[in-house]
């Protein structure tokens, strides 16, 4: 991928050749504000020389081989630009995230904004330490996710801090983009000697190894899955809303109502009794608590797992299903997207029962105020226990409209739409590193979903 030459105003020449930037800035002086300007008049060519040969470089320090999806696949591609979503370049000073950081953006560059820590002068340093003031950049980035300016956000800086990271989570969350961590894969990436030569803000070897314990351990979410693209996750909302709609409608349904805790009489607002839906949809494969759960490190290093961070898939959505406490999607898994899913994931809510691997893939779409989203994969996992047992449930009618498909009712107000049709929906996979509990209200209006974000 061709790399194009900027120059900032700060200390620092972005370029993806390291030997290339020291070179320059010694040079210079330090001065390289004015150095492009100064080649580009005394030697024309030079910007196409160094454009070559920075586009060389970057080659040789990504190899396709190990660039994250999201840059070599044609299908993720896509999805991304269906999506919002925020990139975090993390690693070591001179580790190569500004080369990284450069060929998204020119990837994406109809759609993408690259926002750069150097360009207002923040010098990577341990919280103890004297580090820069990130108000400045914090504004940029909150002006641009208000205006809507890029569908993809991506943020050039070390990440090295918790509490910095959590801040720019909460940020993510607002403004509903779905995180994706990016490291570089360079050799040489947390090698404090080489770094200390390469990194254009001079750190001593001692400031590097300061540095590297926060940057050596993975980044773990509190799960991780597939995140639906925006264009997809609207049209998911906008079906749920249709179905729940049609659902309180049926006669069949009316006369149930006991199950929901209402007399036959009365009259139930499905769109109301599932106060809550979470903040981006998702298929969550892996729980882990940002690393508290036994067995997320070991996930996160699986071959699969890592191949599959930042690719995009297509999911297939066979049936809605309503119970008292929930209203979700039942996902049917792909051999491929079977390799990312945990062998135990059945067996960790029902230990006793021998269930089909998958067969608790699923979106939640809506619960109950008090009900957690962990409990839709338990009340689909009753659904596939009852069919497995022979109960298909009674057939009571058929939908129309945006969604269609027979409804089969099946006991204590376990309810499900087999839809005649799947519904295929465009996702990411990649973690969710925010807050737990962060969700959108699911309220009966003719707009459907609101968009206003809230901590339940």
């Amino acid at each position: 991928m061709a790399t194009s030459l900027q120059l900032f105003s700060g200390p620092r020449l972005l370029c993806p050749s390291f030997g290339l930037q020291n070179t320059l800035r010694q040079l210079t002086g330090g001065i390289s504000g004015k150095v492009g300007s100064i080649l580009n008049r005394l030697i024309p060519e030079s910007g196409k020389v160094l454009h070559r040969s920075m586009s060389s470089q970057a080659s040789k320090d990504h190899p396709d081989g190990q660039k994250p999806p999201l840059l070599v696949d044609d299908h993720t591609v896509a999805t991304i630009r269906d999506s919002k979503i925020f990139i975090l370049l993390r690693g070591l000073p001179g580790s190569g995230k500004t080369t990284l950081a450069r060929e998204i953006e020119q990837k994406y560059k109809d759609t993408s904004r690259l926002i750069s820590a150097d360009q207002y002068e923040i010098k990577p340093a341990v919280r103890s330490s004297s580090g820069g003031d990130y108000s400045k950049l914090d504004d940029e980035l909150t002006t641009c996710f208000e205006k809507r300016e890029a569908r993809v956000v991506i943020l050039d800086d070390t990440h090295h801090d918790r509490e910095r990271l959590d801040k720019l989570f909460d940020m993510a969350n607002t403004y509903h983009f779905a995180v994706v961590v990016l490291e570089p894969k360079t050799p040489w990436r947390l090698d404090c000697a080489q770094l200390k030569d390469r990194n254009h803000w001079k750190l001593s070897l001692e400031e590097l190894k300061n540095l590297r314990p926060t940057l050596e351990k993975e980044l773990l979410p509190l799960y991780f899955g597939w995140f639906l693209a925006k264009r997809d996750e609207d049209f998911l909302r906008k079906t749920s809303h249709d179905f729940l709609e049609q659902l309180g409608n049926l006669k069949a349904f009316k006369k149930r109502l006991p199950a929901f805790g209402y007399e036959d009489k009365q009259k139930l607002d499905l769109l109301k009794h599932f106060a809550k839906s979470p903040n981006i949809l998702h298929c969550t494969t892996k729980f882990c608590d940002y690393g508290k759960v036994l067995g997320s490190e070991e996930y996160a290093q699986q071959e699969a797992v890592k191949k599959a961070y930042s690719k995009g898939y297509t999911l297939h959505i066979t049936a809605l299903c309503v119970t008292p406490k929930t209203v979700g999607a039942q996902v049917e898994l792909t051999v491929d997207q079977l390799l990312t899913w945990p062998l135990d994931a059945e067996k960790e809510v029902m230990p006793r029962d021998n269930l089909p691997r998958g067969s608790r893939a699923h979106i939640t779409l809506g619960t109950a105020a008090e009900v957690q989203d962990v409990q839709t994969g338990i009340d689909l996992l009753e659904f596939v226990k009852l069919q497995q047992s022979g109960r298909d449930g009674e057939n009571v009618g058929e939908l129309t409209g945006l969604v269609t498909g027979k409804v089969n009712y099946y006991e204590n107000g376990m309810w499900m739409l087999n839809l005649s049709r799947k519904i295929e929906v465009k996702s990411i996979f990649s973690g969710y590193y925010g807050k737990p509990g962060v969700s959108v209200p699911l309220r009966g209006s003719k707009k459907g979903i609101l968009n206003q974000c809230q901590i339940m």
